[in-house]
């Protein structure tokens, strides 16, 4: 089930407002592209650089001295001269000097020392660079790397529930791009997901997994405790000192936890464990129940659940009226309303849309719905907010 670029923009949210989600118009740069200057940069901080500028001094002092010695040997006495000899120096080093720039014997065993320190030169080089794609290569295997995504969901700490998601997303339509944080030594996702090695608690870790620009971040404890649960609760605490923005869903072993997680300011609980319960309940009493709601959630054969925005032609019509046009132009069935910071399931008859009003409907695709905006509707403020917003305008 594709899950939505949400953003909670909390002064907005307490003004009571709505609020246009877009996607961010960053300029585009490759994943890889990225990883590599991540790596470039840290090996940049671990590196001594007095090793490289005592051989580029070196280098220079050792051309200098090579360039002065074929001047006196065989060139005339002139900084021109000097010069020119200082060039041939240089690329000789670099395996592109002309041999016939020296004649005398003095000159020659000059232009063999110097091919011989460009051998070694470039040998070097040539080291380091390979040690480079090794280093690179080792850490990015060992989940040691940073993810380099944009818009891509952050899958906090792995379960049963966590690889169901995974294989969930790896069917959807929009291929998100998905990156998993947890602290084991190989990637229990496997092919197609990012593997941060980390504590998804720990805030290094969190920016290495892309946290900043992620679509989402899902909270999954990691085994059925309540510590598993306090430790969910630090993961959104760290997120939301991290990334304010992302939108944050979690997954809750007790549900007398729920209100701590609301006040670590989670945007979604899912208490897996009540809504089985709830589930198994009405599958009692009405038999099928269990493989309709799986199949729809899961997007089963012509089913799947899609939360949209609705152009403005379908303002001030009825739920009827709306149901009608879902189904005659998109072939979608609409299931609920969400509106005010309300979600209306089946609303009454004389309900109409209004603006900023969007829907939750099951269709097969999203097809010609999917270049309609997404709406992230503010609840409306209490009363203990429009008392502190009066209180600010008149000061």
């Amino acid at each position: 089930m594709p899950l939505w670029h949400h953003r909670r923009l909390r002064h907005v949210a307490a003004l009571g407002g709505t609020v246009t989600v877009r996607p961010p118009s960053f300029i585009v740069v490759s994943p890889l592209l990225r990883r590599l200057a991540w790596h470039a940069n840290r090996i940049r901080g671990q590196v001594d650089r007095r090793l490289f500028t005592a051989m580029a001094e070196g280098i220079i002092a050792f051309v200098a001295i090579a360039a002065l010695l074929v001047t006196l040997l065989e060139k005339p006495r002139t900084f021109e001269a000097l010069f020119d000899s200082f060039s041939w120096g240089f690329a000789t080093v670099l395996g592109q000097g002309n041999a016939d720039y020296v004649t005398s014997p003095g000159g020659r065993v000059v232009l063999w020392l110097l091919i011989l320190f460009g051998v070694a030169l470039l040998g070097t080089i040539t080291g380091a660079l390979v040690a480079l794609v090794i280093d690179f290569l080792l850490k990015e295997g060992q989940g040691l790397g940073a993810a380099g995504y944009r818009n891509h969901i952050v899958v906090c700490g792995w379960n049963s529930t966590a690889r169901d998601l995974i294989e969930e997303l790896r069917t959807d339509e929009y291929k998100h791009k998905v990156v998993l944080i947890h602290d084991v030594d190989r990637n229990p996702a496997g092919e197609g997901v990012y593997f941060v090695k980390g504590d998804p608690t720990n805030a290094a870790d969190l920016i290495r997994a892309g946290i900043g620009e992620a679509a989402a971040a899902l909270v999954f404890p990691s085994e059925p405790t309540n510590d598993a649960d306090m430790r969910s609760i630090l993961t959104v605490m760290a997120i939301e000192s991290t990334a304010p923005e992302v939108r944050t869903v979690a997954e809750v072993n007790n549900p007398a936890h729920v209100d701590h997680f609301r006040r670590a300011h989670v945007d979604e609980v899912l208490v897996t464990s009540r809504l089985a319960s709830r589930l198994l309940a009405r599958s009692a009493l009405y038999p099928g129940l269990t493989e309709l709601v799986t199949d729809i959630v899961s997007g089963g054969e012509g089913s799947e659940l899609y939360r949209v925005a609705l152009p403005e032609a379908y303002l001030g019509l009825s739920v009827d009226e709306v149901s009608t046009r879902l189904r005659s132009e998109h072939r979608a069935t609409l299931l609920a309303i969400s509106g005010g910071g309300r979600t209306y399931v089946n609303p009454p008859a004389d309900f109409r849309l209004k603006a900023g009003d969007d829907a939750l409907v099951v269709a097969e695709s999203l097809g010609t719905l999917a270049p309609l905006g997404m709406r992230v509707e503010a609840p409306a403020p209490d009363a203990a907010t429009e008392s502190a917003l009066a209180s600010q305008s008149a000061s």
